[in-house]
């Protein structure tokens, strides 16, 4: 027995006439597919239920289905696996581990040049200022925290990142958290706070270091740095991190391939 409402392939007879707002069934089936990942009912990692499974849910057919997990897979919020069937995508996943960091080695790959060593430089609780909270949708003077890390690659500080993350859904998290934690921090911000990063937004701009970025990131001062600003939403478009990358590119390059 499951609370959701049916949903046929064909609407009854007496249905209103279609209007522009009128969305195919499929992307009604996503969306219910999309509530049942919100509501943590399958997990990352976690498979999901089969194609005839969730026909049968929804009282549609299995091709309805199909198109809906196509257009999720596509949006990376679900994956395929050939004679396993479809599971919760999770950033614990090699491959989507750096969906997220565009910074790449001139020579080689992420996946060769190894994992990066991390520092925490500081994690603290604060009020959000009104720009912090604007883009993380909360009201000025809420609680945020605020972490800034650095990320060396070979032992070279390449990366410093500024974050901010609303303090509500982030309770707990502390800098020993994060220092202890050794996989990709979106993998810990899922299966500690169940928080899943699905889609971000991103400014990408040159910039001088000032001088506490120049310490950090051991350059002079007269140092281009790429600067690039990152919202980062859950599921429904919700905002959950504010974050500020500075990256060196004496030996790295930003990639994005476009399609």
């Amino acid at each position: 027995m499951n609370n959701h409402s049916p949903l046929a392939d064909t609407p009854p007879s007496d249905a209103p006439a279609l209007t522009p707002a009128f969305s195919p069934l499929y992307q009604q089936i996503k969306g219910l597919i999309l509530q049942s990942l919100q509501s943590g009912e399958w997990k990352p990692g976690e498979s999901i239920p089969s194609e005839m499974e969730l026909a049968a849910r929804y009282r549609v057919s299995q091709g309805t289905v199909r198109k809906a997990i196509d257009e999720l897979a596509s949006d990376n919020l679900l994956v395929r696996r050939q004679g396993k069937g479809t599971f919760v995508a999770t950033h614990a996943e090699q491959h989507v581990q750096y969906r997220f960091l565009k910074l790449v080695p001139d020579q080689g790959d992420l996946n060769t040049e190894g994992p990066a060593q991390r520092e925490i430089v500081d994690c603290k609780r604060l009020r959000a200022s009104a720009e912090i909270a604007r883009a993380l949708a909360l009201r000025t003077g809420d609680a945020v925290l605020q972490v800034r890390r650095v990320l060396s690659f070979g032992g070279v500080p390449t990366i410093l990142e500024d974050l901010w993350l609303p303090g509500g859904p982030f309770k707990g998290l502390t800098a020993e958290r994060l220092a202890d934690y050794h996989g990709p921090m979106y993998a810990l911000f899922e299966t500690e706070f169940g928080v899943r990063m699905v889609r971000a937004d991103e400014k990408i701009r040159a910039v001088l270091p000032d001088e506490s970025q120049s310490e950090l990131l051991q350059v002079p001062r007269s140092t281009p740095l790429l600067s690039v600003e990152r919202v980062a939403y859950t599921y429904n478009d919700t905002p959950m991190e504010l974050r500020r990358g500075f990256y060196r590119t004496d030996s790295h390059h930003y990639h994005n391939a476009l399609s």
